[in-house]
């Protein structure tokens, strides 16, 4: 099928907003927090891309305006939840810039003016990027990422970058999501004191708390659907390759992957047809606002994957929430994607080899320990780099690992990439099935350095390790903590998983502003 380009993508995806879902602004501003909002009528929390582009297009609105309110927000806000490392010094300008390109009508598409945060994890020329390691908190990168530069080109205000699970959650065997040396501990912000998930924390709890339009994240396995869920927002691991990895801190090749984030599934898929690599995306059942809200999900199957492991709350959430997806047309089967098992026991071994790999390769191309062994070594000298946990097991056994030419490496890399995708595509084949459904995310567990996370959540990993996409979008909430429902399907159905995703956001209808309670009582608190 001929591709489409990703203007006429662009394109598709603004004329259908906001009939396949997308959240409305409130009539007035009142929830859009400290500083007040951008214009009249305007609410940060809910203002979707395609309507601040009609507001700049009539003049009621400026990028300047839209990031002074961002911008705002963030030293209104921040301080407690501690999500954005650092702001780029010319975000002002560079919304000046777009505000002379509406003016004289030579906008560059949807972006254009947007404010985007940046995970920390992916290179800016003139930002430091550091993966949360004091190690590569020095020089910044010579080049900006190749995704960078496809923002810049689309006008997008780089309003800053955004605090992470330092090296993306793989240094120590029991981690704390959200906690780096350089940026210290992201908190959620609907419970202070419960952890936002990892790797991409402080882009989802940024974007929770509406310190930007979008932000990005980056993804081996779970790290943008996990923190979505948890943060209540939406986040999207496209098809392996559909985004460029060059400039982004890598664990794996074979599983990263660069995604876009924000709080509703329209401006999620804009930013995505900005990132995306030409000719990357399909063109099949994109969103064309022929449909009316939520009829996308008529005659629509979708097999719920429960998982009951993540405890009652969340199990009686999916109950209701293949109740809603049925009154909305939609056929819900019960389904358990197989090998499971097998992909647990493969996955880690891979991924240590990969990462001795890529992260040496990465490592010569900046100021600091130019390998692992170094970056070991730097740790072991460096106490700020203890000072929540101090392991580096994963360091160390990747040191060990077998390099990437081992026969045994080949196989189980061989193997995990069979099982993977069979386990998706023979499941869908079976039930035929439009996408697989199942809980992204518990409730968010308390934040303890001492402990470290309690996230063993399977279901992330069947897309992860074969490269096909996924989605996670909010789907209610047990007590105060969000949950998010993660949709997933066969690869490079990266459109036909957002439209789809974009209907099951708008039956759900289950986002709400965080409250940022300090924590929650005793009993809860305790899970």
């Amino acid at each position: 099928m001929r591709q489409r380009s990703v203007a006429t993508l662009a394109a598709a995806l603004i004329a259908g907003a906001l009939l396949t879902g997308a959240p409305v602004p409130h009539a007035q501003a009142e929830a859009a927090g400290p500083g007040g909002p951008p214009a009249p009528g305007i609410d940060l929390d809910t203002v979707t891309i395609p309507e601040l582009q009609a507001r700049m297009t009539d003049g009621s609105l400026t990028s300047s305006a839209l990031t002074t309110a961002y911008l705002r927000r963030i030293r209104a806000v921040n301080p407690r939840i501690k999500a954005v490392l650092r702001i780029d010094p010319t975000a002002l300008g560079q919304a000046a810039a777009s505000d002379t390109r509406h003016r004289h009508g030579g906008t560059r598409g949807p972006l254009d003016g947007i404010p985007v945060l940046l995970k920390d994890n992916v290179d800016t020329r003139d930002m430091p990027t550091t993966a949360g390691s004091s190690a590569l908190a020095g020089r910044p990168p010579a080049n900006d990422a190749a995704l960078v530069t496809r923002l810049r080109d689309a006008g997008a205000v780089i309003l800053g970058k955004t605090n992470l699970s330092e090296w993306a959650n793989f240094r120590a065997t029991k981690p704390t999501s959200g906690w780096s040396a350089v940026g210290g501990q992201t908190n959620n912000p609907y419970v202070l004191d419960r952890n936002p998930c990892g790797s991409s924390s402080g882009s989802a709890a940024a974007l929770a708390a509406s310190l930007a339009q979008v932000a990005i994240g980056t993804e081996t396995d779970g790290s943008i659907v996990c923190p979505a869920g948890m943060n209540g927002v939406v986040g999207f691991k496209p098809s392996l390759g559909t985004v460029s990895g060059a400039g982004v801190v890598p664990i794996s090749a074979e599983q990263d992957t660069a995604g876009p984030m924000a709080r509703n599934v329209t401006d999620t898929a804009l930013t995505l047809a900005v990132l995306a690599e030409g000719g990357s995306l399909d063109s099949a059942r994109l969103p064309d606002g022929s449909a009316r809200p939520g009829s996308g999900l008529r005659g629509k199957r979708v097999g719920l994957w429960r998982l009951p492991s993540l405890g009652p709350g969340v199990d009686a959430l999916m109950t209701r929430t293949a109740g809603k997806l049925r009154d909305a047309g939609a056929e819900v089967v019960e389904v358990t994607p197989p090998y499971q098992e097998r992909l647990a026991q493969l996955e880690f071994p891979a991924l240590l080899s990969e990462f001795h790999r890529d992260i040496d390769a990465y490592l010569a191309t900046r100021n600091g320990p130019r390998n692992l062994a170094e970056l070991i070594e730097f740790n072991r000298a460096h106490p700020e780099e203890r000072t929540c946990f101090a392991g580096q097991e994963l360091f160390e056994q990747a040191l060990a690992a077998p390099p990437t030419t081992d026969a045994r490496y080949r196989a189980t890399r061989a193997e995990l990439k069979d099982l993977s995708r069979r386990s998706i595509d023979e499941t869908m084949a079976a039930h035929h099935l439009d996408a697989i459904a199942s809980p992204a995310n518990p409730p968010a567990w308390t934040t303890d350095c001492g402990r470290g996370d309690n996230d063993i959540i399977p279901s992330s990993t069947p897309a992860a390790v074969a490269g096909y996409p996924s989605l996670s979008v909010p789907a209610g909430f047990v007590d105060e903590l969000p949950v998010g429902l993660l949709l997933m399907s066969g690869g490079h159905q990266d459109a036909a998983l957002l439209s789809l995703g974009a209907a099951v956001e708008h039956r759900l209808d289950a986002w709400r502003a965080p409250r940022y309670l300090p924590t929650l009582g005793r009993t809860e608190a305790s899970r």
